[in-house]
């Protein structure tokens, strides 16, 4: 009995995806690309990777393209932890590698933060199981960061490293499209659909003591948080409309 041509466009991606070969960063070649490479239409593409839909190894999303099926890490927005304990409790290896380290002149958004003057800037990447899950930017004052080594924040957390007590964070999370840096770090197609969370960490006495920025790719993470009600008040706290 012939084989269907999908089928066998079918079973090779099938026998790719169980050998890891598109897990850096979870995004499958365009259809174009794949059309090109087993020689057929991109309908025959098309009912190959719909056929792998069926078996949950793959998905397509909005301004992604198909994708290797994966659970999205969600993290808690009801307490304030680092992303390494988020990743660590959803069950995830997490790494991080250190991009850039140094001391800048605090501009815009940091200076109205943190004040005038110089502060240590950390651009890093961390990875979820060996794959991009986020760029991550981080900004603190000299004083609190003049001691810091890059191995040190290579090793862990400002949040555990810096000389003061945390009294906690303020967050906001916006939906943005991936800039050209962003998406080559992050594995995605430049425009696809990113979460940008920007953290401001204040002392107990309620000095800003950090200032973060984090861009993660829309489909690997999902933010949680649970919303009790009380006083007849049904509206989430924290919740504004962005003009």
């Amino acid at each position: 009995m012939r084989v269907i041509r999908y089928q066998s466009v079918a079973d090779d991606l099938r026998l790719r995806l169980a050998e890891g070969e598109f897990d850096t960063t979870g995004v499958l070649p365009s259809e174009a690309a794949l059309s090109a490479h087993y020689g057929v239409s991109r309908v025959t593409v098309r009912r190959a990777l719909e056929a792998l839909r069926q078996d949950a190894l793959v998905e397509s999303r909005q301004g992604f393209g198909w994708l290797v099926a994966v659970e999205p890490v969600r993290q808690d927005l009801s307490r304030l932890e680092t992303l390494d304990r988020q990743l660590a409790a959803a069950g995830v290896r997490s790494e991080r590698r250190i991009l850039s380290f140094g001391f800048v002149a605090a501009e815009g958004r940091v200076a109205e933060l943190l004040g005038p003057g110089s502060v240590l800037e950390v651009r890093r990447l961390n990875l979820a199981d060996g794959q991009p899950f986020a760029v991550v930017t981080a900004w603190c004052p000299e004083d609190l960061g003049g001691g810091l080594s890059r191995d040190d924040v290579e090793r862990s957390s400002f949040l555990e490293q810096l000389p003061v007590t945390i009294g906690g964070a303020g967050q906001s999370i916006g939906a943005a499209a991936a800039g050209p840096a962003d998406a080559e770090l992050l594995g995605v197609p430049v425009g696809a659909p990113v979460l940008v969370a920007e953290r401001v960490t204040r002392s107990v006495e309620g000095r800003v003591v950090l200032v973060s920025e984090h861009v993660f790719p829309g489909h690997r993470t999902r933010f949680v948080v649970d919303l009790p009600v009380g006083d007849l008040q049904v509206d989430p706290a924290g919740l504004r409309l962005v003009e």
